[in-house]
């Protein structure tokens, strides 16, 4: 049952009173079950996947170069000032609806509107971009035991015409077919999707055994790999920076910022413990904890495998599809291959996982201020107590759009979201402090006006690095919020209609 609040403002800054989160929190039918370990192993669980393993050779080969590090070092710094500012919010606010519920407290409907649009972008599209890279991992696994699914059965339809023709031109033939779809990717999705609606107590105890496997291959992966690195490819550490035929700056520091902004999709997810606060035995506590160390954690990981990868193989000689893969195969270690392959689908399945679960959390808190059609997102199932048909729902679309739609450059359209919605964060926990100085803050960030002027600064300059179509189909999606809100939640919101 949804807080109502009555107010006469009929603005679109119009704020929700913080003593209706309260009463949302008293009201909350979620299952309060999460610890604070097993908030942060959601966090790692959400931050470490495809983009250890897949986009660390793009950034290194075309942009960083063994600078690679330098640019994780980056994006982890922007992320942590974010953090920083997620943490005291958590603390203050441990309602589901993360950065969108924040800034409905403190900023204005509009502005958390904005949040929450983007919050969409960034889960639902990040969960499909997931599923089609899950499904790429999966065929590479059945091809290392000699099993050779038919094109069309394992790509979308555009895809599955790319590879085909790819494969007739190298002389192998591929019967005619007027019909692709990506199964795996379909069937992951629903499988997840499951998961979540039996609960959240399952799908934490599916995330734990997950994350316990990766990380012990990412480990693995520093340890084995450091036995094979040589300290010569690591020369130049930052490559002279050059310039390509369209204009494009690549190596040099710039490169590094470049790459820095392609990365920061391999730390989208940290955000996610905070979409758990509902379900958290210990929200204002626990919560702050977990973001920070999950980002911590997962930070350190990045740096020293990106560290171990530029030294066992030359920047401009690795493989941009399964980089680390191919590293230990080029080293002598095939056997290794069939290691990193496994974690890499382990380690998709728990991002996409986490990802569909932060995604029903942001619908749950938007929904129950009427910004959202309750009776599809609010609903909550009486006996697993999930919001189910929110997750059926996200399940439908985000197993459509990876089955039948070629996913490309999608990463940066959501790291562009995440990157505007950290802004915002930090702008808004620096606002509701100078508003509310007395309102309790069990966790405080540490001088907060440089933190959330850095945080600022530094996402907004790796937005600004992201490439034009990105910008451009990021402004078309914003616009589109924007209608919507008119449309639809300006006039449905419970700040509207206080009876």
């Amino acid at each position: 049952m949804e807080t109502q609040v009555k107010t006469s403002d009929n603005s679109v800054w119009r704020k929700k009173p913080l003593a209706a989160y309260e009463q949302d929190m008293k009201k909350s039918e979620l299952k309060r079950v999460l610890t604070r370990w097993g908030l942060t192993s959601l966090g790692i669980g959400a931050v470490i996947g495809g983009g250890i393993f897949v986009l660390t050779g793009i950034a290194a080969h075309d942009w960083a170069g063994p600078a690679l590090a330098l640019s994780f070092v980056l994006a982890g710094i922007a992320c942590t000032f974010a953090a920083l500012c997620y943490a005291e919010f958590a603390s203050i606010l441990p309602v589901e609806g993360s950065a969108y519920a924040y800034s409905y407290g403190t900023v204005g409907e509009i502005f958390a509107w904005f949040i929450g649009w983007n919050l969409i972008l960034e889960y639902m599209m990040g969960a499909t971009t997931v599923a089609v890279s899950w499904s790429g991992y999966f065929e590479k696994l059945l091809h290392l035991f000699h099993i050779d699914p038919p094109v069309w059965l394992m790509n979308d339809p555009v895809t599955a015409q790319e590879k085909a023709e790819a494969l007739r031109a190298a002389g192998q033939v591929i019967p005619d077919f007027s019909f692709a779809v990506n199964l795996p990717a379909f069937l992951i999705v629903w499988l997840v999707t499951y998961i979540l609606v039996k609960g959240i107590k399952e799908a934490a105890s599916t995330n734990n055994l997950i994350v316990m496997l990766k990380v012990t291959a990412v480990i693995f992966v520093i340890i084995a790999g450091s036995f094979f690195v040589d300290i010569t490819n690591w020369t130049p550490f930052i490559p002279e920076m050059v310039t390509d035929a369209t204009g494009q700056k690549h190596y040099g520091f710039s490169g590094v910022v470049t790459a820095a902004s392609i990365v920061f999709f391999a730390y989208i997810g940290f955000d996610a413990v905070s979409t758990q606060a509902g379900e958290a035995i210990n929200p204002r506590k626990d919560v702050p904890f977990a973001i920070i160390a999950s980002l911590i954690i997962c930070t350190l990981l990045y740096i020293l495998v990106s560290l171990v990868l530029t030294g066992m193989v030359r920047y401009d000689s690795l493989d941009l599809k399964a980089p680390v893969a191919q590293a230990f195969a080029d080293v002598g270690l095939t056997w290794a291959v069939y290691i990193i392959t496994i974690a890499a689908i382990a380690g998709l399945t728990s991002v996409m996982l986490v990802m569909m679960l932060g995604q029903t959390r942001i619908f749950l808190g938007m929904a129950k201020d009427g910004l959202l059609p309750r009776g599809l997102f609010a609903a909550i199932h009486p006996t697993f107590k999930t919001p189910w048909k929110s997750t059926i729902f996200v399940g439908f679309i985000v197993s459509i759009v990876a089955a039948l739609t070629p996913i490309d450059k999608v990463s940066e359209l959501c790291s562009s979201g995440t990157l505007l919605a950290f802004a915002m964060i930090c702008a808004a926990v620096w606002l509701l402090r100078v508003r509310e100085p007395n309102l309790e803050r069990p966790y405080r960030t540490p001088a907060l006006p440089v933190i959330a002027t850095l945080g600022i600064v530094a996402n907004l300059y790796l937005m600004y690095n992201l490439r034009t179509d990105t910008k451009i189909a990021f402004v078309i999606w914003g616009t589109l919020g924007i209608i919507v809100y008119f449309l639809y939640s300006r006039r449905h919101s419970n700040l509207n209609n206080p009876e």
